[in-house]
């Protein structure tokens, strides 16, 4: 328990410097009783229980044992979305501002429940959407993420299930420059002339197998460290419990995953 507490302690510390920088209220209570908790407590919570992979919002309301009651709690943080991405935001400019040359593009899935149960899962309706990957149906989320060689984070972004990479990489890098490389999802001649700004950026993709593309050894090198930007995936759904179900409000869900991407950001 001791050694949960000094890490919240570390991490409430994070938090409170970011809600200093960016000027983020403590305490909002226009009408009602004054909160207990104030808002940086409860984002520090919230990056907290992804940052040790706790399942539940009872588990945690166990461990932290907060001065108010388990339904509060929850509510306290389910309304905190808003300040982890400005926090989030705030990483990916400073990312941004010396970032390697050299950026990867992929996304990946997220589902919000399993595919048996998406035809009447009705909390994420209007947003999640059917779509198909390698390993399947999965009814819910993509994430889109650009990140440099260097293995920062400069451009993240949730949309349905069934969105069209190509049609997102272009609005999610518009203020990046460089050399841009994605596999064979991304390949569209449009796409790589309308990114394009000589001396500036440009995009590089995979060949998918039905096409014939001569590739140079550079072109094939650039290819092959494509895996890096998957690392982020695999760290955010193993280490920092990104893909849930256990949410039962659009709010909560958005939480959830804010929380998983600020917790491996900054924690």
């Amino acid at each position: 328990m001791n050694y949960f507490i000094t890490i919240y302690d570390k991490i409430k510390t994070i938090v409170s410097k970011f809600f200093q920088k960016l000027n983020i209220k403590e305490r909002e209570h226009p009408l009602g009783r004054k909160p207990i908790l104030s808002n940086s407590e409860i984002v520090s919570a919230a990056v907290f229980k992804q940052r040790e992979n706790i399942a539940t919002k009872k588990s945690l309301y166990e461990v932290l044992e907060p001065s108010c009651s388990y339904n509060r709690f929850v509510v306290a943080l389910n309304r905190v979305a808003p300040h982890l991405l400005a926090i989030i935001t705030s990483v990916l400019r400073f990312f941004r501002s010396s970032s390697h040359p050299v950026k990867f593009t992929d996304s990946t899935d997220i589902p919000v429940c399993l595919p048996k149960n998406g035809r009447n899962h009705r909390t994420m309706r209007g947003l999640a959407e059917w779509s198909k990957t390698g390993k399947g149906s999965f009814y819910g989320l993509k994430l889109h993420l650009s990140a440099d060689a260097t293995g920062k984070v400069l451009a993240l972004k949730f949309t349905p299930g069934n969105s069209d990479d190509r049609a997102i990489f272009k609005k999610m890098n518009e203020k990046l420059k460089g050399l841009f490389v994605a596999d064979a999802g991304y390949v569209s001649e449009k796409l790589e002339r309308e990114f394009f700004i000589e001396n500036e950026r440009m995009l590089v993709t995979g060949a998918r197998k039905n096409m014939k593309k001569l590739s140079t050894a550079a072109h094939i090198f650039l290819l092959n460290l494509r895996m890096r930007v998957e690392i982020h995936f695999r760290v955010l759904k193993l280490c920092y419990g990104l893909v849930t179900s256990f949410p039962r409000s659009i709010d909560g869900y958005l939480t959830h995953h804010l929380s998983a991407i600020a917790a491996y950001l900054i924690a």
